[in-house]
């Protein structure tokens, strides 16, 4: 759990062993695939469920059309509702194969929020919010401050949505605790501050460490070509399994112990085994096939591994036919 813990608002984060919790976690669909960044949170939410809580997996399709000022300069470009619309259901498909096995609710705040009026807005949830400790949050103040772009009040409504969002699944489900990254912290207190105010009820957040890539200092999860997705019409299995295959050692420790639900014994004997001949990138390959399996399944995982070995000179030249009608019959690479 270490490794996906970095601020939380228990007292004592052994709580989250001590008893079963509902708990949620909202991904973004402003696009129309997951990325591998979103995978680190999914698994978060998988080690959470093999230890016996209970999930609420909440598609954006409402705040997406608002969109996350966090971290941006500028204010992002809206998107249409029918955009919206088809990226939340290729979300939804991505995270039902994510965690297939599991038994979780997979739900759309666009489905509570979507009849809400101008005045319900304002009078039953916009009141609850003080003005002073919004405009003191990082990205808020920054973007109003002297050389900030300007925030518009569709971007600065964007936190109270969040909170909307936990106090309907506190309603609805009994969810006490929702998960989200490290840059998402500020918003998931809106939550926790709207259900104490309307509810009188004390609910928690716990924040997840942003995956940095080791050797660069910079975000984790893009390659060359950009981010890493999900969708394997965007990034094909091979380039996923590749992308993997060429991470840097610094990382790999961290990569196989987030990406993997590899057992702590496997994982120091897969390092150990590494550590003898890096050449060999036995480390990656074991990671890649890991978290290869998880996203595309295991024949796409071991079609991936059998076109990489040919394209670097591993594989015998005479494979190549064999190779290649593989591919066909298991497209897309």
């Amino acid at each position: 759990m270490a490794w996906f813990y970095k601020q939380t608002t228990y007292a004592d984060i052994k709580e989250v062993d001590n008893k079963k919790i509902v708990f949620y976690h909202g991904y973004d669909v402003s696009s129309d695939s997951q990325a591998i960044g979103n995978l680190a949170a999914m698994m978060l939410d998988r080690c959470m469920l093999r230890h016996g809580h209970e999930a609420i997996i909440v598609a954006g399709g409402a705040t997406s059309l608002v969109g996350d000022p966090g971290g941006k300069d500028a204010e992002r470009e809206l998107q249409s509702v029918e955009t919206i619309a088809h990226n939340t259901i290729c979300a939804q498909e991505q995270i039902k194969r994510v965690f297939s096995g599991f038994d979780f609710k997979l739900v759309n705040n666009l489905d509570w929020t979507h009849k809400m009026t101008v005045l319900d807005y304002l009078r039953d949830y916009g009141k609850h919010f003080s003005m002073t400790p919004l405009i003191q949050r990082d990205y808020i103040a920054t973007r109003i401050g002297e050389d900030g772009a300007g925030l518009s009040y569709a971007e600065f409504s964007y936190t109270i949505l969040q909170g909307i969002d936990y106090l309907h699944l506190f309603d609805e489900y009994g969810c006490t605790l929702q998960l989200g990254g490290s840059d998402q912290w500020g918003n998931c207190l809106s939550g926790v501050d709207l259900i104490r105010r309307v509810r009188g009820a004390e609910v928690n957040v716990l924040s997840q460490p942003l995956v940095i890539n080791k050797a660069t200092g910079k975000k984790f999860g893009k390659s060359e070509e950009g981010a890493v997705w999900l969708d394997p019409k965007k990034t094909t299995p091979t380039a996923f399994y590749q992308f993997w295959i060429n991470v840097d050692d610094k990382g790999l420790e961290s990569y196989l112990k987030i990406f993997t639900e590899l057992s702590k014994d496997k994982i120091d004997n897969a390092l150990a085994v590494h550590l003898k001949e890096p050449g060999s990138r036995s480390g990656q390959k074991t990671l890649a096939r890991a978290v290869t399996i998880l996203v595309h399944g295991k024949d796409k995982m071991e079609l991936a591994e059998a076109v990489t070995e040919f394209l670097t000179g591993k594989k015998p030249i005479g494979e190549a036919g064999s190779i290649i009608e593989d591919i066909r019959k298991k497209s897309p690479l």
